[in-house]
């Protein structure tokens, strides 16, 4: 016993000598973007119209629908649930990589049966059966002297890390995407209702025209073109419905529910309303915001902490064995103290001669490290291009609209002068047609002047990340 006692002793002074271990490879550091990163973005937003950040940002639309089917999209989508599944499984994986770093204690047992001749007095031989019973508890540890194993389960969180932020990257781009389909559904009804009206409007000047032409004050000209445009403004109408059900369709697959088409909606006339600004905030800021930065850093830190690794591996590994357990003939006697069985030792292995394979690990290591460190830059400058695109364009698509919110008064307006003008017998009907045509124009330029806005505030909060559009956290399996 005393003689076990201080091997085990030995092997525990063994362990505490190798425990200050070191960590080979280079420690993380942010890399650069090859360019200077200004203070402020050069699309200026105007104070004292900034709308504060907010996990809903979508509330500004004020659409208590828009609310519950985010809601919906958010707890069902089938993208989001993968993410979730895998950042479960790299959960579960860093923690094999973990454990690599303690003990390995196993149990053995064997029942082992021998027999043996056996020389009988007064000659020959016989032969005899002899049982065995062994229980041991052998035990493996690897000594991580060069941190190999640390930088391994090092780059397992980082992966893991990397997996999180996925996940809130397909959430924002789910969500994102459902926001869009939402408001195309809305602006196709608005374009279905547009053209309904005007569809009345053609009707009722192709009377006109008709009563006209029986008493012979219009030509067969003008009836062809009447029939003609109330022809092609009905033809407008299955188009449009189809493809306000493929937006729902695409609508329902994000939610993850059976598609269902619901009745046409009428929408207000002063449907769109003025969003205030958002406050784009420093560039240094969306290196934190923008989840698809943080997964490029991420991997950037795992192939980083993977470098660490593939340079450890050339180095010795030491490792400690020892076993301890029981072996006697005897079924009854093997847990005795005069049936122990132990023993400890501990070894070094470094190859001799690998053709460069560990030092051509490492490079590869390092070529992948210098791919994400690439990808790292893209991602952020790629960034900020989308945050200046998104704020120029909401400043031009605020001056287009006010441009045709007069357009569309002014075609209004000459619709009628023309349709009275015609009446009266002052203009050709090809002057009514024009109008007509300039008008229906203006009323879908509108429509969609409104959508580009409400789109461009989803692409602005999209830019600028942010805690918006959070699943929650993954809960244990």
């Amino acid at each position: 016993m005393t003689t076990r006692r201080q091997a085990l002793l030995i092997a525990g002074l063994t362990t505490l000598l190798f425990c200050g271990c070191l960590n080979l490879g280079p420690d993380y550091q942010r890399p650069g973007v090859g360019t200077d990163v200004p203070t402020v973005y050069s699309q200026k937003v105007v104070a004292g119209e900034m709308a504060p950040y907010s996990d809903q940002w979508w509330l500004i639309f004020a659409k208590p629908e828009l609310n519950q089917v985010l809601e919906k999209v958010i707890a069902s989508n089938w993208d989001i649930q993968r993410a979730a599944g895998r950042v479960l499984e790299l959960r579960a994986q860093a923690q094999v990589v973990r454990a690599d770093r303690f003990p390995e204690l196993d149990v053995d047992w064997q029942h082992r049966t021998e027999v043996r001749k056996i020389d009988k007095i007064g000659g020959g031989k016989s032969r005899e059966t002899f049982r065995f019973y062994d229980l041991a508890l052998p035990l493996f540890y690897e000594v991580d002297f060069w941190g190999r194993l640390a930088r391994a389960e090092e780059a397992a969180r980082f992966d893991l890390l990397e997996a999180e932020e996925n996940r809130l990257v397909v959430a924002q781009t789910v969500v994102a995407e459902a926001i869009r389909l939402y408001l195309e559904v809305e602006s196709l009804e608005r374009s279905i209702d547009i053209t309904l009206q005007l569809i009345d409007n053609f009707r009722r000047n192709a009377r006109i025209i008709e009563r006209r032409y029986e008493r012979g004050l219009a030509t067969a000209l003008d009836l062809r073109q009447a029939r003609r445009i109330l022809a092609s403004a009905e033809a407008d109408i299955p188009l449009q419905r189809r493809d306000r059900a493929n937006r729902i369709h695409q609508l329902a697959v994000l939610m993850g529910t059976y598609p269902d088409i619901p009745p046409i909606r009428r929408h207000s006339e002063n449907y769109y309303t003025r969003l205030p600004e958002v406050p784009p905030g420093l560039p240094s800021d969306l290196l934190q915001r923008r989840p698809d930065i943080r997964v490029a850093e991420a991997r950037v830190m795992s192939r980083n902490a993977l470098v660490g690794a593939a340079l450890a591996d050339r180095f010795p590994r030491i490792s400690l064995t020892g076993s301890f357990g029981y072996t006697s003939d005897s079924f009854d006697r093997l847990l005795r103290e005069d049936s122990e069985l132990w023993g400890y030792a501990n070894g070094i292995t470094q190859p001799l001669f690998d053709y460069d394979r560990l030092e051509n690990r490492q490079r590869a290591a390092e070529g992948r490290y210098d791919q994400e460190v690439a990808n790292y830059a893209q991602t952020v400058l790629q960034a900020f291009a989308e945050v200046e695109d998104a704020l120029q364009a909401r400043r031009e698509q605020l001056e287009r609209r006010s441009r045709v919110v007069i357009l569309l008064t002014e075609a209004r307006a000459t619709q009628d002068v023309a349709e009275k003008r015609y009446v009266r017998g002052l203009t050709p009907y090809l002057d009514v047609l024009d109008a007509q045509r300039a008008r229906f124009g203006a009323e879908q330029d509108m429509i969609q002047a409104d959508l580009a806005l409400y789109l461009n505030r989803v692409n602005l909060y999209l830019a600028l990340g942010g805690d918006w559009a959070d699943p929650g956290e993954v809960p244990p399996r």
